[in-house]
């Protein structure tokens, strides 16, 4: 592999991929504090593990190299130098009101010795308790006396699609919706300046975690080696896809086009990728409750380094087959069109598929409707057990970040 990071479309066979296991984070998520950490409902931690377990075999059997994000993160803190540097930015963007207790919680993550545990110790948060002799000093803390934690959990980071997305050979590493998400991002951040892997190559980064606007993997989908989409949403503004447009074409990483899908800003579309997902070359899942309200518009470059912004008209059948140099293309709609199923599939991701092949894609087995319709279309199916992780909000795509994939040739 010429580069560590090669993805050039949604389908190309799938070399590589990073996951991560959940951990103790989710059994740090507590009912009156759920919507503070974008959650719904409280998984099964146990049973959640076995079904991510069995999510990461399945690539495996399919010749999938898995690589973990915790894993990945502890070797990026190689010498003594970037480790400090990793903790003192971590408990500079944790919240801590108290210079005095940022000092106390600094000494508890320098005594973790081995640099895996140390990442697993920040993804699960710090609970008050856990500080010997924690006392609140700052206003905001003692307001907060009630709050168990010195630092939240990061329970949405087993959707490892979202705080960096892999486009081409770089990466845009996302400035987050939530700040209970932001500090997420912290760890591509290490893995791609300092882990071997990629260290040794320059990755190309085309958005950065200290832009002021928002944006999130989820969003973001390599339609082609020529064109991207990319969802303006709850969690993605529009004026992070210009900033993401005109890096894009500075970069010349061969992509012409950016297809902005403005799918409105609402908790159940959350992602372009919970409602539209790439599948094979001609077909595409869809939750049919977007396509009355759908806009999409076309981003290109100019000659003089600005953009051409052009609202497109057409249905997006054939928006989507313009783009993509097809005669046609197939939308096979979420619950297959039937209204009740499509709703209740859309929420448990009925359309958020995981495609580790043209035409061969990963799915939750309970969305039991939507698979009939896809297998309908000529599509293979491989089941996930659905009942725990899909509590979260997200599906196998959300829950992967492909670092390769083969490029197409048709």
């Amino acid at each position: 592999m010429s580069m560590p990071i090669n993805v050039f479309s949604e389908i190309g066979p799938l070399k590589t991929v990073m996951l991560h296991r959940p951990g103790k984070e989710l059994g740090n998520l507590m009912p009156d504090y759920l919507k503070r950490l974008l959650f719904d409902d409280i998984p099964f931690l146990e049973q959640a593990q076995k079904e991510h377990d069995y999510f990461a075999d399945i690539l495996r059997k399919k010749e999938i190299e898995v690589l973990y994000l915790e894993d990945l993160a502890g070797d990026s803190l190689k010498n003594e130098k970037i480790r400090a540097q990793f903790i003192n930015q971590y408990v500079a963007e944790a919240c801590i009101h108290s210079q005095k207790l940022k000092e106390k919680v600094k000494i508890m993550l320098n005594e973790i010795a081995d640099n895996r545990e140390l990442i697993d110790k920040t993804i699960a948060g710090i609970q008050k308790v856990e500080l010997t002799g924690y006392t609140a000093e700052s206003l905001s803390d003692m307001i907060e006396s009630d709050y168990p934690f010195i630092i939240d959990p990061m329970p949405n980071l087993y959707f490892t699609r979202d705080n960096f997305a892999t486009i081409g050979n770089g990466i845009s590493l996302n400035h987050m919706y939530s700040a209970t998400r932001q500090r997420e991002t912290i760890y591509g951040e290490y893995i791609f300046a300092y882990h071997p892997r990629f260290a040794r190559k320059k990755v190309p980064k085309v958005y950065d975690r200290n832009e002021i606007t928002r944006i999130e993997g989820g969003d973001e989908l390599v339609l082609s080696n020529k064109v991207l989409a990319v969802g303006i949403s709850q969690r993605t503004d529009a004026a992070s896809i210009e900033k993401l447009a005109k890096n894009i074409f500075t970069k010349n990483l061969g992509f012409n086009c950016v297809l902005a899908f403005n799918i409105g800003n609402f908790r159940k579309f959350m992602h372009l990728d919970t409602v539209f997902t790439m599948v094979d070359y001609d077909k595409f899942t869809i939750h049919p409750e977007i396509e009355g309200m759908l806009e999409v518009y076309s981003i290109k470059p100019k000659s003089n380094g600005e953009l051409k912004i052009t609202k497109e008209e057409d249905s997006l059948e054939q928006i989507l087959a313009k783009y993509l140099q097809r005669d046609f293309v197939q939308l096979i709609r979420c619950g297959d069109g039937n209204r009740a199923a499509a709703a209740r599939e859309q929420w448990n991701d009925g359309s958020n598929t995981l495609t580790i092949a043209p035409g061969e894609v990963v799915v939750y087995d309970r969305n039991t409707v939507t698979n009939e319709a896809l297998k309908k279309a000529g599509i293979k199916l491989n089941y996930v057990p659905g009942g725990e992780l899909v509590r979260g909000r997200g599906g196998p795509r959300c829950m992967s970040m492909p670092l390769y994939r083969e490029n197409l040739t048709e």
